[in-house]
């Protein structure tokens, strides 16, 4: 049986030396990526590139689409780390969510093969077998929410977000697939955000 389908977790670095392991598989990962399409990255070439033993990438990461998966978390922490450094910009909930989203679109449509390879990993991935999944789209939502002054978001607000992240994701995937080019993506990120939060908590001023 491939190993792509052992119904294992992945493990969790536990020492500065596996963190630093896991880190290295993730940076191949990345570079490969941005290079070819996803079926043309192998699991032996990317712990070739790490400098780590086929085992240990399969220890961190499964499946091709754990690996895929976990890329995205990483650049998903980056991004929150660059608004945490940055003052929150003025304007609507609207407004404030699309400069985040603008902001992360712009160098992810310039790695079109690294960025499709995360989005159809993430879209197709079992949040169940692969618990990033659920990480991500947390971590994405309560970003966007805390950006637009929504501290105590209700039900609405939470699942308006989720559109958002959907909505977002749909956009990308057509500027990937050459449907829309980088202005219309940037326009419709901008419409889509106007229009779906426009139901949101209000944001103090």
């Amino acid at each position: 049986m491939a190993r792509i389908a052992e119904p294992r977790p992945a493990a969790e670095p536990s020492s500065a030396v596996q963190q630093q392991r896991r880190d290295a598989i993730l940076q191949a990962t990345a570079a490969l990526a941005a290079q070819k399409p996803a079926d043309q990255v192998q699991m032996n070439e990317v712990a070739r590139a790490a400098g780590v033993a086929l085992g240990t990438l399969y220890r961190y990461f499964p499946s091709k689409t754990h690996l895929f998966v976990g890329l995205m978390a990483d650049r998903v922490d980056r991004m929150q780390d660059g608004i945490q450094r940055r003052k929150v910009p003025a304007g609507t909930a609207a407004d404030r969510v699309f400069d985040v989203l603008s902001r992360a679109t712009r160098p992810m449509l310039r790695q079109p093969h690294l960025t499709a390879a995360m989005l159809n990993s993430l879209n197709t991935a079992d949040a169940t077998a692969v618990a990033e999944v659920g990480h991500i789209d947390r971590q994405v939502r309560d970003m966007l929410l805390t950006i637009c002054g929504v501290n105590d978001p209700g039900p609405q607000d939470i699942s308006l977000m989720r559109l958002v992240q959907h909505t977002w994701h749909g956009i990308l995937q057509s500027s990937l697939n050459g449907r829309i080019d980088a202005d219309e993506t940037e326009n419709e990120i901008q419409l889509a955000c106007r229009l779906i939060l426009a139901p949101l908590s209000e944001v103090p001023s």
